[in-house]
Order: structure tokens, then sequence, then C-alpha cells
């Protein structure tokens, strides 16, 4: 099975006080194609930094991306720019919605964005308000919806585009138990059902029966942990 998402040798640091500091150390990943991957670890471990750089937002100081086979080393701000608009899919911890667009309108923008046809458009927003249970609030501004309501339509909106890869950064943060569950279960089945690789960063230990790899984020690299030891 291919892998669509690979990151080789990543190695990033910080200023801090005058001195710098690793956050990772020669991290490697590949996440293979249908695959769903949580990655967790405590806070100031590197967990956004980490999905930042697979995300092609942050330029490692040494190591490669790889996004279906093909590296992001040496790419200008456009064509990185364009590579997130079509593969890679964002959620963040906040929904960060456009404040004067509709619910659909959101979801609109990045189809057009994307040069998606219009219908083809049409057909996915209605499919992805059905999933996530907003088709009645289709027509809401932001500033209508519930926290958990604006979260689902990020969800939406990084989804819309049908990205190879997902990144999602406490996407349940704001969600209520039963809601955060449905909306990991509606991950995993895109990524599997889709052929995509997702990475998903969480501290809800809910989810994690969804996930296909459970890696901990500790000194800089990822530790395997899917596999409890035989005691």
């Amino acid at each position: 099975m291919r892998h669509r998402l690979v990151l080789n040798h990543i190695t990033h640091s910080f200023e801090d006080g005058g001195t710098r500091r690793t956050v990772l150390d020669d991290l490697s990943l590949q996440v293979s194609e249908g695959e769903l991957v949580a990655v967790m670890g405590p806070s100031g471990s590197g967990k956004s930094t980490f999905l930042s750089i697979a995300g092609a937002l942050l330029e490692p100081i040494s190591g490669e991306v790889l996004l279906d086979g093909k590296s992001l080393t040496g790419k200008d701000k456009r064509e990185l720019s364009d590579i997130r608009l079509h593969q890679i899919g964002f959620v963040f911890q906040s929904a960060n919605l456009i404040p004067y667009l509709k619910v659909e309108e959101q979801l609109m923008l990045i189809a057009k964005l994307g040069d998606m046809n219009m219908r083809k458009a049409d057909e996915r927003i209605e499919e992805l308000l059905s999933l996530l249970g907003l088709q009645h609030r289709r027509r809401a501004y932001p500033d209508k919806l519930s926290g958990g309501e604006r979260q689902r339509v990020a969800i939406a909106r990084a989804l819309m585009n049908d990205p190879a890869v997902l990144l999602a950064d406490e996407p349940t943060a704001s969600l209520d138990a039963a809601r955060g569950m449905d909306v990991v279960r509606m991950l995993a089945e895109e990524t599997r059902e889709r052929g995509k690789s997702a990475v998903l960063v969480t501290h809800d230990e809910r989810v994690l029966p969804l996930c296909d790899r459970i890696l901990y984020l500790e000194n800089g690299s990822l530790v395997d942990r899917s596999v409890k030891p035989i005691l």
C-alpha cells in the first residue's frame, strides 16, 4: 500500500530565551493510503509544529516532506498554497470561519478556489452538510452557530476539495462527547473509503479506538504505542 504522506528525518528548533530549543529531532513518519493515525503528547511537545510542517505551513530546518511521492522541498509560496488548497485538508482547534459568509458559502468558496465544477460542488456541499448534521444551518452566518456547529463547518470545509491528506488539530475540543465521536468516526470513514492519509492530533482518548495507529510525540520523536507489550 502506498504512503500518501511521508516525513523523512524532520528536525526543527526555535529560539527560546536566547537558547535554541529542539522540538522535532530526526522525526520520521509514513502514513498509508486509507490510514488514520492519532498523535498524542503533552502541551509543548511539538505537536502543532509537527502538524504545520506536515501540512506545508512551516518549513523544517532539515528533512523532507512528501505528498503522494512528491517532495515539498524547494517549492515556492504559490506552489505550496496550491498544494494546500488541492491536496491537504486542515482542521484547526479554532474554526476560523469567514464571518460574512453563510455556511454553504464557506464551502462554495473553497470549491471555487479549487476550480471545482459547480454541479459537483453543489452535490459535495449537500453530502457534507448531511453527514455532519448541518442541513438546517446551511444559510446561517457563523455568529448564529454554536461552537460545535462552527467546528463541524470547519471540518466540512477541510473535506470540500476531497484532499489526499487530512490533518486535524484537536477537532473534538469544542464538541460534546457524542458529537466528537461522530465527527472522528466520519473522518475515519472518509479516510478509509476515499483512500486518504489522515493525522489526528488529540488529547481525547475516547476517539483512539477509531484510529489505526496511536503515536506519542516524546523528546522530538514519535513513539508507536498502538500495540501494548505482552507482559
